[in-house]
């Protein structure tokens, strides 16, 4: 087995959050079976690992996040390539994810980026994946970034799907309106991006959570209003928004709706933007 402890220690803070959803989507099922997500890929992964789960598996409350939005994002793809059926999909920070093996329609393409020390560990760790499945390195902090992976633009493209879980929590207000922006500028109509958002009260609380606390990530960006999200482009459009309240029935609904006039936004939530 691989030890993951020199694997873990050798990525900046935010890219050792990569291990939690990793994990969950292995062994969450455990948990809750109603949400499991049967990836091959991470159980196999996970084999080859020298992974203590216990801490992990512990935070029950994220494991069920992570599976409830990983069904969000298949269905959200699904959707899409079945109308867009030869398109394009992109992750953004996609970490040791494989969202290809439930998207791949026979005849889409998908690419996986992230930064280069965690494209590094995912080459090493993770098989080629699919024919049509790409993969290249990506800071998405700096402008240009549609440009750098050849992403297509403009009305005479297909759409395309993007994909940024776990991700723009982590980057400042500034730096996520300017990821927003440039998706809105430079996607073909009908494009749509899913991403999942914090509430406010969130912001700068990082360290008291179970499993992201011991990476040392920070939660940055927290919006506190839909605008936020749509506020960066003209394009932009709130297409969908699902909170993760829904995964506790009559009292999740009753919960949410009492606190959201103050944090203004479900605690946590899967968006989908459209242009």
């Amino acid at each position: 087995m691989k030890s993951v402890d020199g694997l873990q220690n050798a990525l900046p803070p935010v890219c050792r959050t990569l291990l939690i959803p990793l994990v969950a989507r292995a062994r969450g099922g455990e948990c809750f079976p109603a949400l499991a997500c049967d990836d091959a890929a991470a159980e196999q992964l996970l084999g080859q690992l020298d992974l203590n789960l216990q801490p992990y598996l512990q935070d029950r409350a994220t494991v069920q996040n992570i599976l409830w939005r990983t069904q969000v994002i298949r269905q959200a793809g699904q959707d899409f390539f079945r109308e867009h059926p030869d398109s394009l999909g992109v992750n953004l920070g996609c970490g040791l994810s494989q969202h290809f093996q439930w998207l791949d329609q026979g005849h889409n393409h998908w690419l996986d980026t992230d930064l280069p020390e965690v494209m590094a560990l995912r080459t090493r760790c993770l098989d080629a994946g699919a024919p049509r499945q790409h993969q290249a390195e990506l800071d998405l902090r700096t402008p240009g970034w549609w440009q750098r992976l050849g992403l297509p633009s403009g009305p005479a493209h297909k759409p395309v799907f993007v994909l940024c879980e776990g991700v723009l929590m982590y980057l400042s207000p500034a730096q996520v309106q300017a990821v927003l922006a440039e998706f809105a500028e430079q996607a073909p109509p009908g494009s749509q991006m899913v991403l999942d958002t914090m509430s406010q009260v969130g912001r700068g609380m990082a360290r008291l959570h179970p499993t992201v606390g011991p990476t040392g990530a920070q939660f940055l960006w927290c919006p506190a209003s839909n605008d936020e999200l749509t506020r960066p482009h003209p394009r932009l459009r709130l297409h969908s928004r699902r909170s993760v309240a829904e995964c506790y029935g009559w009292l999740g609904a009753v919960t949410e709706a009492c606190w959201m006039p103050w944090t203004g936004t479900p605690l946590y939530a899967m968006v989908t933007l459209s242009v």
